[in-house]
């Protein structure tokens, strides 16, 4: 983004409470530069009026006292440039030992103030430049002669000046944009972070809820059912021992992730559609009625990721019918192709009777619906008119 300098000073930022920033070592030195510049000018000029034999000695001692106090008004330039700047060019008029400082304040201006206040105070002095040398003419110059001079002065002050802005305004453009890149690359790496814990967040929650809830459901059972046949608690009691162990392998394939920081590597194959029929059949051997009605054109060409998100649906869906509506029917419906996308229906009947409380933390169909959007497709899931309760989902295909 550019920055117009008429919109822009370049004066030190005030210190604490309004007062003015403290001159650091580069400053003391530009100063007093500027001091000698002025010192300087001003003693040509006092040469000049040496060679004026009948000016007033009262004329001459004020023209140095005024030529000293203007040199000495030097070193308050950076607090007012403007005000600074159109004294001195009217003093300069009529105190030759003056000039120095004219000179220094028009340099001044042009470093802190934009182009327009100092194109009105250079006018002013060149117009005033033929008065100046009516007032005191020099033996040596014509009037069209001082007059080039006064300009051609005038002329590289103001561009010497106007140079030094131009590379402190773009100096700090140069800041400015290495702060926002700076406070941009800490909100990314912030952003970074949250969407890593929203992942590892859901990642724990598809791996772990499914394995968890079989197991606390058949808990719950053999809780709720003491007086159970003993084949119906062996069991359950083995449905629980291998839950627990999956749950307890998934968990430990997260946490090796978690910290190599490598999700290829050593890990678990993530599951795809082909897959889910070892869902399925898990989920039919944990009590759950199922019936799968899959049409999808080229299954075996489903790309892995789709495959992927399919699984989670699907295993999401499993596992809130077991918590919420345990021993009804469950209907899981794919269809699609290449092109058309790939539609996924998981419907579950209302339980048969009252159903045991199974804690949970309601984010699973959010989750899900995430996910649906970040493969760029749509899910939707509430209540059926007939009972129970419906999840369905749209994922692109390309073809």
């Amino acid at each position: 983004m550019g920055i117009r300098a008429d919109r822009h000073r370049t004066s030190p930022a005030p210190g604490p409470g309004g007062r003015p920033a403290r001159r650091g070592p580069r400053d003391w030195a530009a100063d007093f530069a500027c001091f000698a510049v002025a010192v300087v000018i001003g003693l040509t000029g006092l040469d000049a009026l040496r060679q004026h034999p009948g000016l007033p000695a009262g004329v001459a001692v004020a023209d140095q006292v005024v030529g000293a106090l203007a040199c000495a008004a030097v070193w308050v330039r950076r607090r007012y440039p403007l005000g600074f700047a159109v004294a001195t060019a009217v003093v300069a008029v009529v105190a030759q030992t003056a000039g120095g400082a004219a000179v220094v304040a028009l340099f001044t201006l042009a470093v802190h103030r934009p182009f327009r206040q100092v194109a009105w105070v250079a006018a002013f002095s060149l117009a005033t430049a033929p008065l100046t040398f009516w007032l005191y003419p020099d033996p040596t110059l014509n009037m069209l002669a001082a007059v080039v001079f006064a300009a051609v002065l005038l002329s590289a002050t103001v561009g010497w000046g106007m140079y030094v802005r131009s590379r402190r305004l773009l100096l700090e453009s140069l800041r400015e944009r290495a702060r926002r890149a700076e406070a941009e690359a800490e909100l990314r790496a912030a952003q970074a972070q949250r969407l890593a814990r929203e992942a590892i967040a859901r990642e724990m929650h598809d791996v772990l809820a499914h394995r968890l809830t079989l197991l606390s459901v058949h808990a719950g059972a053999l809780e709720f059912r003491p007086d159970a046949p003993t084949a119906e608690i062996a069991r359950a009691a083995g449905v629980i021992r291998d839950s627990a162990h999956d749950a307890l392998q998934d968990l430990r394939a997260i946490i090796g992730v978690l910290r190599t920081g490598d999700d290829t590597d050593g890990a678990r194959p993530q599951p795809t559609l082909d897959a889910l029929g070892d869902l399925l059949d898990e989920a039919r051997e944990g009590g759950t009625p199922l019936t799968l009605d899959r049409r999808v054109t080229d299954a075996a060409e489903v790309p892995p990721a789709l495959g992927r998100t399919v699984y989670r649906i699907v295993q999401e869906c499993l596992t809130n019918a077991r918590k919420h509506a345990p021993g009804a029917p469950v209907t899981v419906t794919l269809t699609g192709g290449p092109g058309e996308g790939l539609g996924v229906e998981v419907a579950n009947s209302a339980p048969a009777g009252p159903v045991p409380p199974v804690p949970g933390s309601g984010q699973g169909l959010i989750g899900l619906t995430e996910r649906a959007a970040l493969a760029g497709g749509r899910l939707t899931h509430g209540p059926r008119s007939e009972g129970g309760f419906r999840v369905t989902a749209w994922l692109p295909w390309a073809p």
